[in-house]
C-alpha cells in the first residue's frame, strides 16, 4: 500500500501526554479483556502497529466507526493537536504490519488513508455520529487523516480468552 502521510499543522491543542498514555493503557486492557468497549463514550478498538524507529510493537486504543461490509474507520485526531499522533506515523512506515483487537479477536488489517471526495463523505458521517471530531478541526489547521481498516485474517489464540 502506498501511504503518504498528511503534513502536521502549525497550530492546535496540546499533544496528548503522559497522563493520556496511562489512560490509554488502562482503556486498552479493558477493551481487550472485555472483548470490546467504549472509551470516552466512543466505540473503540486496539490498534497494533510497529514503531517506525524502534521496530517495537505498539498498541493504542482508538475510536472506531463501523462501515457496512465489515470495515472500520479511524481518525488520527490527537484531540486536535498540531501534530499527527505517533501511531499514524507507525502505520505509514509499516502499513503491512497492522492489526486490530476487537470483540476478543485480533485481526490483521489493511490500512488505507482516504482522501478527497471519499474522505469528505465519511467525514460527514463521523462528525454526525461524534460531533467532538468536528471540534478537533477547529483547534488545528491540519487535515485530520481518516483511515479505513479492512480485515485480512483472524489470528488464532489471541484475545481475552487466550
Amino acid at each position: 500500500m502506498s501511504f503518504t502521510p498528511t503534513p502536521n499543522g502549525t497550530r492546535g491543542a496540546a499533544q496528548p501526554g503522559a497522563l493520556t498514555r496511562r489512560v490509554n493503557a488502562l482503556a486498552m486492557r479493558r477493551i481487550v479483556r472485555r472483548g470490546g468497549g467504549r472509551v470516552m463514550g466512543m466505540e473503540a478498538l486496539v490498534l497494533t502497529t510497529v514503531g517506525r524507529r524502534s521496530g517495537r510493537t505498539r498498541k493504542t486504543p482508538v475510536a472506531r466507526f463501523e462501515e457496512k461490509g465489515g470495515t472500520w474507520l479511524i481518525v488520527a485526531s490527537a484531540n486536535g493537536a498540531a501534530r499527527n499522533p505517533d501511531w499514524y506515523y507507525n502505520l505509514a512506515a509499516h502499513p503491512d504490519q497492522v492489526a486490530v483487537t476487537l470483540d476478543g479477536r485480533t485481526m490483521e488489517v489493511t490500512a488505507e488513508q482516504l482522501r478527497g471526495e471519499e474522505r469528505e463523505k465519511v467525514w460527514r458521517v463521523i462528525t454526525a455520529v461524534q460531533p467532538r471530531f468536528a471540534g478537533y478541526t477547529e483547534k488545528t489547521d491540519r487535515e485530520l487523516p481518516v483511515i479505513r481498516l479492512t480485515p485480512r485474517s483472524v489470528r488464532l489464540g489471541e484475545g481475552p480468552d487466550a
